[in-house]
């Protein structure tokens, strides 16, 4: 609805409707952040990754620490309590209850993943960031931005008055961020330039293993692909801005388990590979199917689709990343809203045909999530495959027009497998 409204007020005028209520949120919790060390981490994809992998680290160094993300939030002391957070960045005064919270309750610091959306509607005005960190910065919600610089520029606010900037040199974003960032500035990254990087990696789709000179520790990890290499290294270079030890931050990269539907495994027996991941940007899904086509042994199945009202152009990139990487694509409904279903779909297919697609063949069309995901377990997967649904993985709800209908994915999951000898739903024709 929000959106919807917006398209009528200045912006000007609805900056200052975001700024005045930030400021209100503020005064209103008495400025907790003040008190406490704030790690702010931005970036399209990835966020939720390395937040959770310096959460874990911080708690091996027993350090009193908060986290909030996109998959919950989690005070210190109070690991089970449920905040009702609906997105990544809350609204302003969330936030400030939030960060009181966790003030009260003992902590000292807190890991916050911070949108390009919440940075640019100033949600986390007085976080007092005291660190920023940057996965990456694509092509994305430039539907709500309006271009990639500005998009760019948004996302840089979070480093206006940071001590320490935290910058990926393996992104195309590094030049422009390096003039914008305050502080200290330390690069991590894949390129051996960078200050933080990794050598001797090893993949597997459980997990990779590599070598971190910066803490000189080989570590293994649950988490898999260059892109969490990435991650890990952006949570290492926090951890050392933190002044952590060595030995508690490899420590951290070994405890640490993947935030819920980060390429999370489901396992019932099954004589093929099922994981439920989040992927649901060009990037994110590129990357992801990428990495899985690497370690394949036989092939690899993929269930996903692109939201209506978001970024339209780029269905036909992951469309395209689908007929690249794997071997067969179920196109479904992921979040349609108002727009045409059919149509959305028939976006993800042109890219999948620019790869060599072929419909009833290597790639299928079921516009019903439940029946894809059940049409890609219980028809297409063989004996040593890997099937992957990716885009909503620990979302609750799908929207469908204006209304927001119970979503699991994992119960989905659960109930294709279970049953693997029943009737298999069949595919849309064209």
């Amino acid at each position: 609805m929000l959106r919807r409204i917006k398209r009528f007020i200045p912006k000007p005028v609805f900056g200052l409707y975001h700024w005045l209520r930030a400021v209100l949120a503020v005064l209103a919790y008495g400025y907790p952040a003040r008190h406490l060390n704030v790690i702010g981490i931005t970036g399209t994809d990835g966020k939720t990754t390395t937040a959770h992998l310096l959460y874990s680290i911080l708690r091996q160094a027993k350090r009193r620490a908060s986290l909030i993300s996109t998959t919950g939030a989690v005070i210190y002391g109070r690991e089970n309590v449920p905040l009702g957070l609906h997105v990544t960045t809350p609204n302003p005064f969330e936030l400030q209850r939030f960060l009181k919270t966790a003030r009260q309750a003992g902590s000292d610091t807190i890991v916050l993943e911070a949108t390009s959306h919440g940075l640019a509607q100033h949600r986390v005005m007085g976080s007092n960031f005291r660190i920023g960190v940057v996965t990456n910065i694509t092509d994305e919600h430039l539907d709500y931005h309006g271009s990639y610089d500005q998009y760019l520029a948004d996302k840089a606010r979070l480093f206006r008055r940071v001590r320490t900037s935290i910058l990926n040199l393996d992104d195309r974003s590094y030049p422009r961020l390096r003039e914008m960032a305050s502080g200290k500035q330390v690069t991590y990254g894949l390129d051996p330039a960078a200050q933080i990087t990794a050598t001797e990696i090893r993949h597997t789709p459980g997990g990779s293993t590599l070598t971190v000179p910066a803490i000189d520790r080989r570590v293994r990890t649950r988490f898999a692909g260059d892109y969490n290499v990435q991650n890990i290294l952006a949570a290492v270079a926090a951890a050392l801005a933190l002044g952590i030890d060595p030995g508690h931050i490899a420590a951290g990269l070994e405890a640490a388990v993947p935030p819920p539907g980060r390429l999370e495994k489901i396992e019932r027996g099954q004589p093929f590979s099922v994981y439920v991941d989040f992927a649901h940007t060009a990037h994110g899904l590129d990357s992801l199917l990428k990495m899985l086509h690497g370690v394949k042994e036989k092939r690899l199945i993929v269930v996903f689709g692109c939201a209506g009202e978001r970024d339209p152009f780029k269905r036909f990139p992951m469309g395209a990343s689908a007929g690249k990487y794997a071997d067969l694509t179920v196109i479904t409904a992921e979040d349609p809203r108002t727009e045409d279903l059919d149509a959305i779909i028939d976006q993800v297919a042109e890219g999948v045909e620019s790869e060599g697609g072929v419909f009833g063949e290597s790639y299928f069309r079921v516009p019903d999530r439940s029946e894809a995901i059940a049409f890609a377990i219980q028809k297409l997967a063989q004996p040593g495959d890997i099937v992957v649904t990716t885009g909503k993985a620990h979302e609750r709800s799908m929207c469908f027009g204006t209304v927001e209908h119970p979503w699991d994915e994992f119960a989905a999951v659960e109930a294709a497998l279970a049953g693997l000898s029943q009737a298999e739903p069949a595919a849309q024709q064209p």
